[in-house]
């Protein structure tokens, strides 16, 4: 079973196979109606946001398996689910996403979405219909689940984010190469604008952590140069061994290909680090980060500094500018026995004391590392860890987004790369155990539950397996 991938319809797909339907049970007003949007306080922090679509689902198994109907899905819906795991109330208000309710908006999936107590921006518009996929099984590929649009889909952009989700620690994005690069241009410019109306001034602004999913349809050869040059735009990439496969025109999903692939990828860039997740399903995922400096942002007013997702914005007035450094005449050329060492010497910049004053460069040692899957099947231990009762598993669907979910929120909060893998494949877990998603309860010590377990007890499994 697939615990950490998803399948195409889960994406915000730039493209997509099959026609798109219009549903016949579903109709538009005639009238115009008022739109409404229920908007989220300004003052709010955000740990995390997502642009990827919000989907009401209609799954058809094969006989003798009854359809389901009205089923939340959607790469939007299943990331969000990731992060709101991790965040029992009051945290649940810091993760942000965006629902877009048309006409045909079923009351049943509003009250499961207001049950989260997320800061959710809620569009209605009563003039068209809600984004609806269709997901179909065949006897012929009984393991691959079909899937098409049956009404218009509803694509977002940065331009979508009001200031609270603009000022996000971290962002899910899921999209093809090109279009990512141009999200993140688009998002980086209007941030600082959100930024700057609402401190001020720029000189709180700090970078998000991006998190890229490429779609599915765009992961072949002919986009790995694109892949390559979207990499420094971004902090962690995150495609499934068949996506990763893709890109390379490789035909093997195994673990060896895996590790290749990433090693072949990563020894193509320069001196910087990038980051690669791999997902591989019952596998768990494969950590690939390159050795080098580490990732820089630059303030307004200040010297570069290393990314801190650990704290939000500070009201803290930036250092002072350092002195402008004087010119000097450098003597240029290789070492004759001429050559005056004292004014070669002079040329290097010095500290108050006389010593060579150098720029301090935080490096990356790099990672390459297997971290397992919560859930492994007939106990799958290439990856390392126990196995764990992977009968649990009904449907995969859904489970790559809700990784990613956690993944980033993960990172947004801190934590490092590894320990935010397990809370992925933790969130991956309670997405997988049912068609469609994990049922919230409260328990009566007043904690949060899903499908009957508490998060953090899961969590503190995975970290015991891990040695955390």
């Amino acid at each position: 079973m697939d615990t950490a991938t998803d399948t195409a319809m889960d994406t915000d797909m730039d493209m997509h196979t099959g026609p798109d339907l219009a549903a016949p049970p579903c109709s538009a007003p005639e009238d115009p109606v008022q739109s409404e949007v229920v908007e989220i306080p300004d003052d709010q922090e955000i740990d995390f946001v997502t642009l990827g679509m919000f989907i009401i689902d209609e799954i058809e198994f094969l006989p003798p398996r009854p359809p389901v109907y009205d089923i939340l899905g959607g790469a939007g819906s299943y990331s969000a689910l990731g992060a709101r795991l991790f965040s029992p109330p009051p945290s649940s208000k810091t993760v942000g996403w965006i629902v877009d309710q048309g006409s045909d908006f079923p009351p049943s999936i509003t009250e499961q979405l207001a049950s989260w107590q997320t800061s959710a921006l809620l569009r209605s518009d009563p003039s068209r219909l809600t984004t609806r996929g269709w997901n179909g099984y065949t006897a012929a590929a009984p393991d691959h689940r079909a899937f098409r649009y049956t009404t218009p889909k509803q694509r977002l952009t940065a331009a979508d984010l009001t200031p609270p989700l603009l000022r996000t620690k971290a962002i899910h994005l899921i999209c093809s190469p090109l279009r990512c690069q141009s999200l993140v241009a688009d998002l980086l410019r209007r941030r600082k604008a959100a930024y700057r109306d609402h401190y001020g001034a720029e000189d709180d602004y700090t970078r998000p952590v991006i998190v890229w999913e490429p779609v599915p349809d765009l992961c072949v050869p002919d986009e790995l140069l694109n892949c390559t040059n979207t990499l420094p735009l971004v902090d962690v990439c995150s495609p499934n061994a068949e996506e990763l496969a893709g890109f390379m025109g490789d035909t093997s999903s195994a673990v060896g290909a895996v590790e290749r692939a990433c090693e072949q990828l990563l020894a193509s860039m320069p001196l910087q680090s990038y980051t690669l997740v791999v997902r591989a399903g019952a596998r768990g995922c494969y950590i690939a980060r390159n050795g080098g400096r580490k990732k820089k942002v630059a303030n307004a007013n200040t010297t570069s500094a290393t990314v801190d997702t650990t704290t939000g914005p500070s009201n803290k007035p930036p250092p002072p500018l350092p002195p402008p450094k004087k010119k000097r005449d450098y003597v240029r050329g290789g070492l004759r026995p001429d050559t005056d060492m004292e004014a070669l010497f002079a040329g290097l910049a010095q500290d108050a004391d006389g010593c060579v004053a150098r720029e301090e460069i935080e490096l990356d040692p790099g990672v390459e590392k297997w971290v397992p899957a919560y859930y492994t099947t007939n106990g799958d231990s290439s990856a390392g860890g126990a196995p764990g009762d992977s009968s649990k598993v009904v449907d995969p669907t859904g489970g790559g987004n809700t990784f990613l979910g956690g993944l980033a929120v993960a990172l947004a909060r801190g934590r490092p790369i590894e320990e935010a893998c397990a809370w992925g494949h933790v969130a991956a877990s309670f997405a997988i155990e049912q068609v469609g998603f994990p049922v919230l309860s409260v328990d009566a010590e007043g904690g949060e539950r899903w499908n009957g377990w508490r998060v953090e007890e899961r969590l503190g499994e995975m970290r015991g397996r891990l040695g955390l």
